[in-house]
């Protein structure tokens, strides 16, 4: 990329993130085409596939949960083309790092709904709960104790009693109780992980 259509690049960035200033986006810019070249050719060189994505949101923020990650790589995969561009990657990591309240609330939600069909279902969530707990070899029953946890996480979020979570529950729940945010599992990276990885790249030098 030539030094003008990289600065253009980086200004429309810097406008669309939100999140980041002029240097930020140009460190994030450099990180992407750092790992499109780890990445496979089929894309030439436009984006990084779903493996790049998980390794390296795994060696970043420590995200291990298999069923999560996909998720998250189709909320960043706004293309659906099984492909991160540049775009999708700035702007994704703008929420991921420093993405208001409603921001992050949307996020995951899209996350957990599994299917994308506007609602967390029971099965969704029955899914995600069983990934997220530690089941333990001796526990004779260890579905019944995830069909419980489902319950109780219904009982205090679905509003309208239908059996699902529609975004307007998920919404008002985390807005009362902040911790509801990522109760079907971590998808967001912690503080202690989100402040190591912004010191590592945003003080790598610029490349133009």
């Amino acid at each position: 990329m030539s030094k003008k259509g990289f600065k253009l690049l980086v200004d429309s960035l810097t406008r669309s993130a939100k999140h980041f200033n002029k240097n930020e986006v140009e460190c994030l810019v450099n990180l992407f085409d750092t790992l499109v070249a780890r990445s496979s050719s089929q894309f030439a060189g436009a984006g990084f596939d779903r493996t790049v994505f998980r390794d390296t949101l795994h060696s970043a923020f420590g995200m291990t949960d298999d069923v999560v990650l996909d998720r998250v790589f189709s909320t960043f995969d706004r293309g659906n083309n099984g492909c991160i561009t540049v775009v999708e990657w700035v702007e994704g990591l703008a929420v991921l790092l420093r993405g208001t309240l409603e921001e992050k609330m949307k996020y995951c939600f899209a996350v957990y709904d599994l299917n994308g069909d506007g609602y967390i279902s029971r099965e969704e969530m029955f899914q995600m709960l069983k990934n997220s707990l530690l089941i333990q070899p001796a526990d004779e029953e260890p579905d019944e104790g995830v069909k419980d946890l489902v319950d109780l996480v219904l009982k205090k979020m679905d509003y309208d009693h239908d059996g699902k979570l529609s975004f307007a529950d998920f919404e008002k729940a985390v807005r009362e109780e902040k911790l509801l945010l990522e109760v079907f599992g971590p998808c967001l990276p912690d503080i202690k992980s989100s402040i190591s990885f912004e010191q590592k790249i945003f003080r790598a030098t610029p490349k133009y």
